[in-house]
């Protein structure tokens, strides 16, 4: 697979600071909890980055669902990430710093959403949310007005198509899969969210959280490649999660440490478990 792209793929809160307000630079607050999926919303109305858009995980950030094979959180088409983009006024051109206040959960699936269309400059607010209110930086209430119409001269938009792999060929020998969730939820102990609990055959366990230090930045580059040697590195490599979500987290921590960059599969464990001929692993006894 390809290696990321030429621009950083985390900034910090300084470097945010230093170009806020500039032309050409566009803040996309990711903020989202499971357990309430419009406390974001209301978080970002309250106070957020000046200037920033809100992305919902649901609404933004996933397609409808229509079918149960493609997971909980089914991933837009490019064409509707595109639109997207155009709706908050961001045009090919356009910096985008995604955040939450998550570790980059949220955040890092937009990063890699625009990434695959190939949006050059995206990159994530290492620390996200947090870190802006440690700085001491600026915030506001005021709505963010969206110009859409100065981004239409530059909506191009192409695809990486070996970005994404199918359910047909998870098994193939050729691939390792590599499994974002939590240990526990890896090894089928405990399942707070799909019906079923366990992991995908032969999957390893490099849970996303790891990526991160405690107050919720990102790891030094040499360590997160230390993570991925650990589980043989990024080559051949399909990541997933319970729903293609925070598998992207694991994506983004082999850009920071400058690996070459894994597949995602979309889906996921819940558009797996689905099918009840797919074979599942399991440490419960």
């Amino acid at each position: 697979m390809t290696s990321q792209t030429n621009f950083s793929p985390v900034i910090s809160a300084q470097e945010v600071s230093d170009i806020l307000g500039d032309e050409g630079v566009g803040l996309v607050d990711c903020r989202f909890s499971l357990d309430d999926t419009e406390r974001g919303m209301r978080d970002w109305s309250e106070e957020r980055i000046p200037g920033a858009v809100y992305a919902h995980l649901d609404h933004d950030l996933s397609a409808p669902i229509t079918k149960r094979n493609e997971g909980r959180h089914p991933m837009p088409p490019p064409t509707a990430i595109a639109a997207l983009r155009a709706s908050w006024g961001f045009g090919e051109d356009t910096l985008i710093v995604c955040y939450d206040d998550a570790g980059g959960a949220f955040a890092g699936r937009l990063w890699w959403m625009l990434s695959w269309i190939g949006h050059e400059g995206v990159c994530v607010l290492d620390g996200g949310w947090p870190a802006w209110q440690r700085g001491d930086y600026p915030t506001t209430r005021a709505t963010a007005q969206p110009t859409p119409e100065a981004a239409v001269r530059s909506q191009n938009f192409t695809p990486r198509k070996d970005w994404v792999i199918p359910a047909s060929q998870i098994e193939q020998d050729e691939y390792r899969l590599i499994d974002a969730r939590a240990q526990e939820r890896y090894e089928g102990l405990n399942e707070p969210i799909d019906a079923v609990a366990g992991h995908i055959p032969g999957a390893k366990n490099l849970p996303w959280k790891g990526n991160l230090r405690e107050n919720g930045q990102f790891l030094s580059a040499e360590a997160l490649r230390e993570r991925w040697d650990s589980v043989g590195g990024t080559d051949r490599a399909i990541v997933y999660c319970g729903s293609g979500v925070t598998a992207c987290h694991n994506i983004l921590a082999a850009a920071i440490a400058g690996l070459p960059l894994p597949r995602l599969f979309p889906p996921s464990w819940s558009g797996w478990i689905s099918d009840p001929d797919n074979p599942i692993e399991s440490s419960a006894s």
